[in-house]
């Protein structure tokens, strides 16, 4: 029995330095970026930011956390920025809206000059959506909604044409004793999903906590984040929509979303301390640190990751993603009540 205890406390001992270990909690965070801050927008929650390739406004997601796991519907929109402007004021987009809306990743389609074709996931209580609608002159449009069993717990889309997107779970199990080994014993079992003309199909799992996901039309690749490792995950993309693994590039920290610039360079919000970052989402302190990457790949075993912001959440608190505009970056957040815009 004395042998049993002690076996069993080895266990326990391990699994709990692993987790502390594999999640960042022993990194020092020592605030170091040159920019400014330019100015904070009023959103609140705002996850996932997109400006179009090209166009001067940038596309918000938002919802109300206040604590996580939630423990009623949670509350939430899209919102317009100008970016021209000296003065940046949000747009709520349908504010009459009556049905349960708590957006979080999302994804714009330029249909032409004018108009855009936009994704967002939805979570409705326990259940999941995704959702399309057109935008035009500020006016959001629903054209669609979509439900299938393989939503296990969706987290990002990225669009690859008006009839076909990608869409990352970022959990395997979503409640009980499997979602607590997966999400502190780091399992990798997570997915992305494949959606053409309405047809779904995994392709890509194996994945720790699959978050943030983008496209690079020019190679086609698919980049997708795992925080949970601490990786960005590089797939080639075949014209079936099948992916093909080539390598990870480790970060060294909690990637979040995933934005490309005009050059292919991928800009990456990040949590550089999970636990803290979790213990932030879920209210119990006021601020989790945060970290932008910068990463330029150029093929497989070839690129450069570089810290562009590391702050300790003074000014930037759990930062989920980073999104270049001339010279600003865009940087969201899950919980506070502002977008912060940084001058580079």
């Amino acid at each position: 029995m004395k042998k049993g205890i002690l076996i069993c406390s080895l266990l326990l001992g391990s699994f709990v330095l692993y987790t502390f270990l594999s999640t960042g909690f022993f990194r020092s965070i020592n605030t170091t970026f040159a920019q400014q801050v330019w100015q904070r927008i009023p959103v609140v929650g705002a996850e996932d930011i997109v400006v179009p390739e090209g166009k001067d406004f940038a596309l918000i997601s938002s919802t109300d956390r206040r604590h996580y796991p939630p423990k009623a519907q949670e509350k939430g929109g899209l919102y317009y920025l100008s970016l021209n402007d000296s003065v940046l004021s949000p747009v709520l987009l349908a504010p009459n809206r009556t049905t349960p809306f708590a957006p979080h990743g999302i994804d714009v389609w330029a249909a032409s000059d004018s108009t855009f074709l936009v994704l967002a996931i939805n979570h409705v209580g326990k259940t999941h959506q995704i959702e399309q609608f057109r935008l035009k002159q500020k006016q959001l449009t629903p054209i669609k909604t979509w439900t299938h069993p393989l939503m296990v717990q969706p987290n990002d889309v990225v669009w690859i044409s008006p009839e076909e997107f990608y869409f990352t779970n970022d959990h395997g199990y979503t409640d009980g004793l499997g979602k607590v080994i997966e999400e502190y014993g780091g399992m990798a079992w997570s997915s992305v999903i494949h959606v053409k003309n309405g047809v779904f199909q995994k392709v890509a799992d194996g994945i720790a906590y699959a978050n943030g996901i983008a496209h690079d039309k020019k190679r086609e690749l698919l980049y997708v984040a795992s925080p949970r490792h601490f990786l960005v995950k590089v797939y080639a993309r075949h014209t079936d929509g099948t992916l093909t693994f080539i390598e990870d590039i480790p970060a060294g920290t909690g990637v979040d979303n995933i934005t490309l610039d005009g050059q292919g360079r991928l800009w990456i919000g990040a949590h550089p301390n999970l636990l803290r970052f979790q213990a932030y989402a879920q209210g119990k302190v006021p601020h989790a640190p945060s970290e932008i990457l910068r990463i330029d790949y150029k093929e497989k075993g070839n690129y450069t990751v570089e810290v562009m912001a590391l702050d300790d959440g003074t000014t930037l608190s759990g930062a989920t993603v980073a999104v270049p505009y001339q010279d600003k970056v865009l940087v969201g957040n899950v919980m506070d009540d502002s977008v912060v815009i940084l001058q580079q």
